[in-house]
């Protein structure tokens, strides 16, 4: 019964997304909260909406049920632009799940769960069945529940029956925002898996706000990433951890992120950069300074085009630095050079045989890209297994 009810709201039958922005903007005085974005969404998806605070993701939710009315564009449900639906008659056929729960405190489980079927005018033995079903699906027995009141439940129970209340008249999309951040981590997981389980059960649309990473990537066939009202990234979320489109949502990734499988790390994701280097035609003098300086006992030297040269140590200027004006004469090349690009495990390798505490990683035109070091190495390792 439950993913049988045809939608009201749509048109003839043909091939369309069940929810489509078409370059939708929106500003609150000077400030443009909506910058032109359009996307679609397929029936039956799971999508997700995630990013910093402000970046419009909540109004975007919003204008699905025409809480919030665009400047301009066109948001089209089932093929129909809403804005030729009268609001109220489509929220009663938009499922809206908030944070709050907003459940009727004078109102009992079951009147809760049908109050929209109640609006549409079902019978009573409908409203009955649905509610039966719905808080089976949450294992929440009808005899036990059905008549309590929300006082007499637990923050996450009264959740459950906000999401089944979004659910009872079946509609074609559900709207979700940020309904779990409130609740204990325990109680949040349980909530995600039976939403999951709901949503794929009923094949049910369903388009969710978070600022939890983790939770949009636990949820989501697809999440929407936005910023400063632009959609900077659409993707699913294996894609998204393969390639995040910008530092930013490598940022929100974080320890999900999985970045380039072991074989295909190159030496730069190891090395250390903002090295000091020095000009093969600086005085022994200067170079002390600097050495002093930076409290390092080797410089590396580069020439006035910054192409490396070579290394120069304290001890080398100790035994024959008298002796000369610039350390041109004392740079040695003995030090292992690699390149960037470099394969990272035929680095390590290289790094641990030749016996010298690091490798001078140059760039393609020979200049100084970065060192890598023993500890360098092994802190990359952990950042890329552990984040």
């Amino acid at each position: 019964m439950l993913s049988g009810n045809p939608c009201p709201l749509a048109g003839p039958e043909k091939e369309v997304n069940l929810l489509q922005f078409e370059r939708v903007n929106l500003s609150y005085g000077g400030q443009k909260i909506l910058n032109n974005i359009s996307f679609e969404i397929q029936d039956g998806q799971f999508a997700v909406f995630i990013g910093p605070s402000g970046c419009g993701k909540t109004t975007t939710l919003k204008m699905i049920n025409r809480l919030i009315q665009p400047d301009s564009g066109h948001i089209y449900l089932d093929g129909k632009d809403i804005a030729s639906i009268d609001r109220y008659e489509l929220r009663r056929h938009t499922g809206y799940v908030i944070q709050q729960i907003g459940l009727f405190p004078n109102m009992t489980v079951h009147q809760n769960i049908c109050v929209v079927p109640k609006l549409l005018k079902w019978p009573k033995d409908k409203c009955d069945q649905v509610v039966r079903e719905l808080l089976e699906m949450v294992e929440l027995p009808y005899d036990q529940y059905a008549h309590k009141y929300p006082s007499e439940m637990s923050g996450g129970q009264q959740q459950r029956i906000g999401i089944l209340r979004a659910l009872a008249a079946s509609p074609p999309v559900v709207l979700m925002d940020e309904p779990f951040s409130a609740l204990d981590p325990m109680t949040r997981r349980s909530l995600q898996l039976e939403v999951k389980n709901l949503q794929q059960k009923l094949n049910k649309t369903i388009i969710f706000v978070t600022h939890d990473m983790e939770e949009a990537l636990d949820l989501a066939d697809v999440i929407i990433f936005m910023d400063h009202g632009h959609i900077v990234q659409m993707a699913p979320p294996e894609e998204m951890l393969e390639s995040p489109a910008t530092d930013q949502i490598r940022e929100f990734l974080g320890k999900h992120h999985t970045g380039p499988s072991p074989a295909e790390l190159t030496v730069d994701h190891f090395m250390r950069t903002g090295i000091v280097t020095v000009n093969q035609n600086r005085g022994i003098n200067e170079c002390v300074s600097r050495m002093q300086h930076y409290n390092v006992d080797t410089l590396l030297v580069v020439d006035e085009y910054r192409r490396y040269q070579g290394t120069v140590s304290i001890a080398d200027i100790r035994l024959t630095g008298h002796v000369v004006k610039t350390i041109g004469p004392l740079v040695r090349s003995t030090t292992p050079v690699v390149h960037v690009g470099d394969n990272a495990k035929e680095c390590f390798d290289q790094l641990i045989s030749s016996g010298f505490p690091y490798l001078v990683v140059l760039n393609d035109d020979q200049t100084v890209a970065g060192i890598v070091t023993k500890t360098s190495m092994a802190s990359a390792m952990a950042e890329q297994l552990w984040g």
